[in-house]
């Protein structure tokens, strides 16, 4: 199974080993069976690339169909980007743009959901006895 990483921020930031801006760019609407060397294989002709992270169901480990590829030059980001964005692969039109921050997430905390639940673990609060 694979094991989730969770995403770093995705703003662009500077390589202190080439000197020049990098910039994480979005690929969406792919197809569940790319992996990263398809994907590296669909950039190279743009530049050299930092890092791919494709992102997969944590429970599962299937793809979820969207990728981060992190570009060392953010000219060859914005060329991929040109170039990519609709580019169809396998019938599907690819979603290809620059990175945005993750929002935040607002609301209750996940599973602590559920229609009555308390501690006692009954499904209505402790109304036992009175139905």
């Amino acid at each position: 199974m694979l094991e989730a990483v969770p995403l770093p921020l995705l703003e662009p930031k500077t390589s202190l080993a080439h000197g020049c801006d990098t910039m994480d760019v979005y690929f969406g609407n792919l197809p569940f069976a790319f992996r990263e060397e398809h994907l590296r294989e669909l950039v190279a002709p743009f530049g050299e690339v930092g890092s791919i992270r494709i992102v997969s169901d944590r429970d599962t480990g299937r793809s979820r169909g969207f990728a981060f590829v992190t570009f060392n030059d953010d000219a060859a980001a914005k060329a991929a980007i040109a170039k990519l964005n609709g580019h169809e692969i396998e019938g599907r039109a690819l979603v290809v743009n620059e990175a945005q921050p993750r929002p935040e997430r607002s609301g209750r905390p996940r599973g602590q959901g559920g229609i009555g639940r308390s501690r006692d673990g009954g499904g209505w609060g402790g109304r036992s006895g009175r139905w």
